[in-house]
């Protein structure tokens, strides 16, 4: 889901015919989750040109919370609190409205919810069988640490089904220009995906992180990268075939009976995981890097810390599919 504008596909070498055994890409119900500001209007093409490639329904979303409402007075009484919440409901309510007249021939359905954030998200998922989260984050770095809102940050540690960041930093074939008002005649970005970089710890649901991107891969005849770093070098000298083992444990991910248009790579790694991801889906051209994370009630073990998926998500240069451990 690396996404670009529309071009003529290019011929990366000699491809080999997909085989049926790989699973085929699914994405009915896509659900975008917006505060209608600057960062989720950056990830609304992604958004749009996922239900172009996939045939989906565009769920588009905006939960009004007490505490923005307050902030927006500094604090009033509950009947002035009625009346703003009437008031910024239907804002919104026209914001999602201009959000749909620019979004011709995709099935759309819209939500003003009022509550805690990442609750009514959730209801929403459920209650539409929403295949894929895709939210916009601003990504700025503050006391050491890479903040993404707490918005992205429930929707990352909460969601069920895979869910694709779009942060600041995206830029080149993987940047998709601003959806113009209706009327315009330009071409709706379409979905593009040459390159696709998977960073794995060796979760519970490597098996899973790694079929999602073979499919990806075999959807967009991509070339597919796995990646795992290791940052602890104690662990090099204390096991001198520590690199050659985790080799085969990466090859061991992919199935020896899926054949891609171009034999998957397998790459290891030592130093710092968010830096190294970085550097390799650079230096790659990657167009997508799909991610494992922990759940919300997990604390520890093998698992890819937080920290480094936040700075992967801030800095990446191309979009970041999360799936949940």
């Amino acid at each position: 889901m690396a996404l670009a504008e529309a071009k003529s596909e290019e011929k990366l070498g000699t491809a080999v015919p997909e085989t049926k055994q790989v699973v085929p890409v699914s994405v009915k119900n896509v659900l975008f989750a917006t505060d209608f500001s600057v960062p989720s209007e950056a990830a609304l093409p992604y958004a749009a040109a996922v239900c172009r490639r996939f045939e989906g329904t565009l769920h588009t979303a905006h939960v009004l919370s007490d505490t923005s409402l307050l902030m927006m007075t500094g604090g009033v009484d509950y009947v002035s609190m009625g009346t703003l919440y009437e008031d910024a409901s239907t804002a919104a309510k026209e914001k999602l409205e201009q959000i749909s007249s620019r979004l011709e021939g995709i099935p759309l359905r819209s939500y003003v919810r009022h509550g805690k954030v990442w609750e009514n998200l959730a209801v929403i998922a459920q209650e539409n069988h929403i295949d894929l989260i895709v939210v916009g984050t601003h990504g700025r770095t503050g006391l050491g640490k890479i903040l993404l809102g707490s918005v992205a940050e429930n929707i990352l540690r909460h969601a069920s089904c895979p869910v694709l960041t779009v942060g600041p930093n995206i830029s080149g074939r993987n940047r998709l220009p601003a959806i113009p008002a209706k009327g315009h005649d330009l071409a709706p970005p379409q979905l593009e995906c040459r390159q696709i970089l998977v960073a794995t710890n060796y979760l519970r649901n490597a098996q899973q992180l790694v079929q999602a991107a073979i499919s990806l891969a075999a959807e967009f005849r991509a070339r597919l990268t796995l990646l795992h770093v290791i940052e602890d070098y104690t662990e090099l000298a204390a096991r001198p075939n520590s690199m050659e083992e985790g080799l085969r444990r990466l090859q061991a991910l992919l199935p020896c009976d899926v054949t891609l248009p171009y034999p998957p790579e397998t790459e290891l790694d030592f130093g710092s995981p968010s830096e190294l991801i970085l550097k390799i889906a650079q230096e790659r051209e990657a167009d997508l890097i799909v991610l494992g994370a922990r759940t919300a009630s997990e604390i520890g073990g093998t698992h890819m810390p937080w920290s480094t998926a936040h700075d992967v998500i801030a800095h990446a240069h191309c979009p970041v599919l999360t799936l949940r451990a």
